[in-house]
């Protein structure tokens, strides 16, 4: 069968984003195969330019058959972005997301499609714990917890009330999500609450009971920022109209990098006996990592440098732009104080305007450029 022949008969995308799951992807594409038949679907790995290959495994798939496809991105990471990107990307009329692992069987893509194509539902989710489903093979009890209180509060903060809010197995119509894409905020791994909270009307949700089995090669992507990573999600869905999420996260890591600093700066008055010039300057300086190094890890997670003569360029330019910051804070609180404003307010206008340049600074000179 030629590619004209397939895309004309194109109903379904599956989207899996990809983070080093090189050795996952032939095995995956043949159990879909076998779930689905020979035609009407396609495959669209949306890859975070992994280490291991999985780019170039998805092109060497895709030279043998048309119904793969490959997008490698390139400074960009993240589950809901990259399933962002999958649904502009392609020309079925329905989409499905899963992971790429083996640990979502393809088996329920085929009665999943049929309730939203049937109008039955808008949305069908495959369910780690809807009656019938099972994580036994997953071998997490850890997770299983984990997910648990996760879900029980997505469902209390957004009304979605579903057994399985953050499953990262779903399928709706194309133009269903593409409506709702302007309004989603990207972040994070958990794209089905992102969509089911950013929808004005709530979605009619079928679920599928899953059967959530063991990873089949490589390891998990999921880090212990995820819960973070989710909190985060959820603050953009709630503030993130009146202060952007990222912003937040950095203000917050900054409040956190004062407590440090007063520490650090005691720490060498009282028990160093340094005076208090140097003592300030270590402070300073440890606030100062102490901010890159959590910035790194939670704010810019999607952007994270790994390799170490990146971090160290990074965490110079860090400090050079937090350098400036603290200059202008401090000129510009002077300024207000001597025109009359009360020292309480011209510091934390200081502050205010420091915080919006290093921020400004930070993303531009230190996390964008990795």
């Amino acid at each position: 069968m030629n590619s004209t022949d397939i895309k004309n008969n194109l109903q379904l995308a599956i989207i899996l984003p990809t983070l080093n799951e090189r050795d996952n992807l032939a095995p995956l594409v043949e159990r879909i195969d076998r779930a689905l038949g020979e035609t009407g679907w396609e495959v669209l790995v949306v890859d975070d330019n992994s280490s291991d290959g999985t780019a170039e495994e998805a092109r060497r798939l895709a030279r043998a058959d048309h119904r793969v496809r490959v997008i490698q991105r390139i400074g960009r990471r993240g589950l809901s972005s990259a399933a962002i990107e999958g649904f502009c990307a392609t020309a079925a009329p329905y989409c499905a997301v899963m992971d790429a692992d083996h640990q979502h069987d393809p088996k329920l893509l085929a009665p999943m499609l049929e309730a939203v194509r049937s109008g039955r539902a808008q949305v069908a989710v495959a369910s780690r714990f809807a009656k019938g489903a099972s994580t036994d093979d997953w071998g997490r009890p850890d997770r299983v917890q984990l997910s648990n209180v996760a879900n029980a509060l997505a469902r209390k903060l957004t009304g979605v009330k579903l057994t399985d809010p953050m499953s990262g197995y779903f399928l709706l119509p194309t133009e269903t999500a593409l409506k709702l894409v302007p309004g989603l905020s990207g972040i994070g791994f958990k794209i089905l609450l992102d969509l089911l909270a950013t929808s004005e009307e709530p979605l009619v949700v079928e679920e599928f009971p899953l059967d959530f089995a063991a990873r089949r090669s490589g390891e998990s992507k999921l880090d212990r920022a995820i819960a973070l990573d989710f909190l985060a999600g959820l603050y953009d869905k709630t503030f993130g109209k009146f202060i952007p999420t990222r912003f937040a996260l950095f203000g917050t890591v900054g409040a956190l990098g004062v407590l440090v600093h007063m520490a650090i700066l005691y720490l060498f008055l009282l028990l160093a006996g340094a005076n208090f010039a140097w003592s300030q300057a270590i402070a300073t300086l440890g606030a100062m990592t102490f901010n890159f190094w959590l910035n790194n890890f939670l704010t810019y997670r999607d952007r994270r440098i790994k390799k170490a003569g990146e971090l160290l360029r990074g965490w110079a330019s860090f400090v050079a732009a937090c350098s400036v910051g603290a200059v202008a804070n401090v000129a510009i609180a002077t300024m207000l104080f001597q025109r009359g404003f009360h020292e309480v307010l011209a510091a934390l206008i200081g502050i205010a305007i420091a915080s919006v340049w290093n921020y400004a600074l930070s993303s531009r000179f230190v996390w964008g450029r990795f």
